[in-house]
């Protein structure tokens, strides 16, 4: 075990159909016991989906949108200052503004009952891309929390 992390970035390799790491990286948060053949599948087929929903437009480039829209730029920090426990707002870095986006766009998801993945996993980037949707709004309430705690922003070192 190395004494210092060390990313593996530079190993990740671009999709096989539009040559974009953001999907690949996104391939692989949505796979599920190592079928990445799978999640290569449900993943081309939502887009499909995508595709239709917004015509006239390059589908890798809607996807790429709708994750920006998901984005936050701060979150909340638990800090104990004295007795008490504060929600410190604190900026977040690019990568993990990344993770968290493909998080809450797969939680929300997951959540979804009743179809197939790829059209839930559609449904809720075509919300994304128009602003909307539980993965959005997940976002919007941690722009609240640290909009909300902003007095807290001094204890943030």
């Amino acid at each position: 075990m190395p004494r210092k992390y060390v990313s593996t970035a530079k190993y990740q390799s671009p999709d096989p159909q539009f040559s974009s790491l953001l999907a690949s990286k996104f391939i692989n948060c949505l796979m599920l016991d190592g079928k990445k053949s799978t999640a290569q599948r449900i993943f081309y087929e939502a887009l499909e989906i995508l595709g239709e929903k917004i015509p006239g437009e390059e589908v890798i480039d809607c996807f790429s949108t709708a994750v920006n829209n998901v984005k936050p730029s701060v979150e909340v920090r638990s800090r104990r200052v004295g007795g008490a426990t504060l929600q410190v707002p604190h900026e977040i870095r690019r990568d993990r503004q990344q993770a968290l986006a493909f998080r809450w766009i797969l939680q929300a998801t997951r959540k979804k009952k009743g179809k197939p993945v790829a059209r839930k996993l559609a449904e809720e980037l075509f919300d994304a891309y128009n602003k909307q949707g539980t993965a959005f709004t997940t976002r919007e309430n941690a722009h609240k929390m640290a909009e909300a705690n902003k007095a807290y922003a001094h204890f943030a070192w």
